[in-house]
């Protein structure tokens, strides 16, 4: 009997993890961000941490946009703000940044430090499983830190998020890396697709890759941008 929970153990810890219906993320993966109740304080104590690199490294990614003042920037999956308030102040107020996101009390969150800090240029928005619900060839920037593998839906995503883009825009992915042999059994468990597979998924919505960056060492950075026609 000891043998079988060991075995059922290893499996789970080594599964790939489950996917939905669209072949994105399992629903489950966002269930704590659907919830209304769900804590921004607990969450700004785990994603504004020197401990988590792209914490550490955020005026480098933010540097990587290449953002110049009078910008629309979209922040897809903002959560509670961090790269939100950075693109802010680049952009200034004269330039536009969108914080979309699925989970209410984030919005709510950033709507609330945008107004005390006086960022007009700060417009929060509800996006959906399907899309980030950015109106068509509004933003120059679209910024997606840790949060594209919880697309459940990617390929509607990816193409919406191609429609917001103006012509010349470039989107910026940093996402967690996913290696069989390297990678924690979290990773390995909640992150459904590794570098390769993205890009693919890129690639079948039109987008192309134009440059890397290779500065951190759990996450990979890439820019995209839309294929020429």
């Amino acid at each position: 009997m000891r043998l079988r929970w060991v075995w059922l153990l290893v499996v789970t810890m080594f599964a790939p993890p489950a996917r939905g219906a669209d072949g994105g993320a399992d629903p489950e993966v966002n269930k704590t961000f659907t919830d209304p109740a769900l804590k921004v304080d607990e969450w700004v104590s785990k994603f504004e941490i020197e401990s988590r690199e792209v914490y550490k490294f955020r005026q480098r990614l933010v540097a990587t946009a290449r953002v110049k003042k009078g910008m629309a920037v979209a922040d897809v999956g903002a959560g509670t703000g961090l790269f939100t308030f950075l693109f802010a102040a680049e952009v200034g107020k004269q330039g536009l940044v969108y914080a979309v996101d699925i989970a209410k009390p984030f919005l709510a969150h950033i709507a609330s430090v945008a107004k005390s800090r006086g960022l007009p240029q700060v417009k929060p928005i509800e996006g959906g499983f399907d899309s980030p619900r950015l109106p068509e060839h509004s933003v120059d920037r679209i910024f997606i830190c840790d949060t594209y593998h919880h697309f459940e839906h990617p390929s509607l995503m990816l193409t919406a998020l191609s429609r917001a883009l103006r012509p010349g825009g470039e989107l910026v992915l940093v996402d967690f890396k996913r290696d069989e042999a390297k990678s924690s059994a979290w990773t390995l468990k909640h992150v459904r697709a590794g570098e390769a597979e993205v890009i693919k998924e890129f690639a079948q919505a039109g987008f192309v890759v134009s440059r890397r960056e290779n500065f951190l060492t759990d996450n990979y950075v890439l820019v995209f941008k839309p294929r020429a026609n």
